[in-house]
């Protein structure tokens, strides 16, 4: 069933350039915010903690595309599973999604949560490299969103909600380890990554997954997730958040970072994606390695972070509007197929906005 009336709620850098992708792909885009905000498409001011408002808000709508925080998205999933609209949302959140889940058994329309870089981009990549196994060993997971030009010892920049980022660094994280679900702590199992050169640290952060761990286990002996950042980071977040227990105060610590390490225009999204299994008969590798910076949308530059994002879920909107992806219950990114997602109007950014490596 084709839609083309959709909400975007919350429009930050991310949700803005989202409803504007969406209004060039021929979507008829409302944006919804809890301030007034100029734009080239049509808009609503309302509390959007309020269900009753927001009840009200989405009336007429066909579709919902979430680009709030994390926490107001069981309030709004439930809105729009009642009113039977499409839902998406770039939420890495678990509890979260398990909410919107539940309400995926009894939905009409398609509840699509984690549509963002990672949860979502990155799982639709390492799905698409697992397919060219006969066997999967092992599948590897790696997402850094940096300043290209750090500074400090932290050598970082909140271009990302501080919630979210708080959220992943302290919440437990799924993996498989050894054919075994199991469940650890955030910021440990450091490893040493190079890309086009540039030494990383990788470590393990909450949600990036998605529900690659419910698919994959007892077909695979490893999968994990993990967040990238510039040498020395995760010793100093570690620091901060558990020996000085700002942990305890999670809106606090997102203030304090984010004050002391802003947003930056000039950023970089790496993504290193590598799966391991057997080919005739034959141990293989197969990696998936880029790095994606600001480009040029609608005459305006855009950070890496936002159109990575923005373009991860309009893409996957382009192609439930096209029939290519279920028109009901629950979405798993992993089962979206790529090549056909990099076919779309917007997907296809992710062919011509990066650097691949050894270019």
């Amino acid at each position: 069933m084709s839609f083309n009336k959709i909400a975007v709620l919350g429009l930050g850098k991310v949700g803005h350039l989202a409803a504007e992708l969406l209004a060039e792909s021929g979507f008829t885009v409302t944006g919804i915010d809890n301030r007034p905000v100029s734009a080239p498409f049509a808009t609503k001011t309302i509390e959007l903690s309020d269900a009753a408002a927001l009840k009200a808000a989405l009336a007429g709508q066909e579709a919902v595309l979430s680009c709030l925080p994390y926490h107001l998205n069981i309030g709004v999933s439930t809105v729009a599973h009642g009113l039977g609209l499409h839902y998406f949302d770039l939420t890495e959140d678990v509890p979260t999604t398990k909410h919107i889940r539940e309400l995926a058994k009894t939905s009409t329309g398609l509840m699509a949560p984690q549509c963002g870089l990672a949860p979502g981009f990155v799982g639709i990549v390492a799905a698409d490299l697992a397919r060219q196994f006969e066997t999967v060993r092992s599948i590897r997971l790696r997402v850094g969103a940096l300043p290209q030009n750090p500074t400090g010892l932290l050598g970082y920049a909140f271009n990302w909600s501080p919630e979210g980022v708080v959220n992943e660094y302290l919440n437990d994280c799924e993996v498989i380890e050894e054919g075994v679900l199991k469940t650890v702590s955030a910021m440990e199992w450091l490893e040493t990554i190079y890309i086009d050169g540039m030494q990383l640290e990788a470590f393990t952060t909450s949600g990036g997954l998605g529900t690659m761990c419910e698919t994959y286990l007892g077909q695979i002996e490893n999968l994990d997730y993990k967040t990238m950042r510039y040498p020395g980071h995760v010793q100093l977040m570690n620091f901060f958040f558990h020996e000085l227990l700002m942990r305890e105060n999670r809106a606090d610590a997102g203030r304090i970072l984010t004050n002391a390490k802003p947003p930056v225009d000039e950023d970089v999204v790496y993504v290193h994606v590598a799966a391991e299994g057997r080919v005739g008969g034959q141990m293989r590798r197969k990696e998936f390695v880029r790095s994606y910076y600001p480009i040029e949308i609608g005459g305006k530059p855009r950070t890496a972070i936002a159109w990575t994002t923005s373009a991860s879920v309009v893409g996957v909107i382009e192609m439930v509007r096209a029939g290519a992806l279920p028109q009901q219950g629950f979405l798993k990114q992993e089962d979206i197929p790529f090549t056909p997602y990099l076919d779309t109007r917007t997907g296809a950014y992710y062919r011509t906005g990066h650097r691949a490596r050894h270019a």
